[in-house]
């Protein structure tokens, strides 16, 4: 039974090698606080449209530029996010 907590917030983490998938989700259960550990296969052919695709193309270019935003908190990333 998979029990979801609304707003809970949660971490995608990418491993290019699959022999670490079994340590990495030993290791997460460990900590307190770990709600749950799944692991999915995510493909971009099937989840990323082309408007999406030129969204994440436009913020690279932009990223290479230095025309990014730091933000250094969660507190501080909420405060942008309100501001837009």
């Amino acid at each position: 039974m998979a029990i979801t907590i609304p707003n809970s917030p949660q971490m995608i983490i990418t491993l290019e090698d699959n022999a670490l998938v079994a340590d990495i989700k030993r290791a997460l259960k460990m900590i307190r606080g770990i709600a749950s550990v799944r692991t999915a296969t995510i493909s971009d052919d099937h989840t990323i449209t082309p408007a999406m695709r030129r969204s994440i193309n436009k913020a690279r270019r932009e990223y290479a530029k230095g025309e990014t935003i730091k933000c250094s908190t969660p507190e501080e990333m909420q405060r942008y996010f309100d501001s837009l």
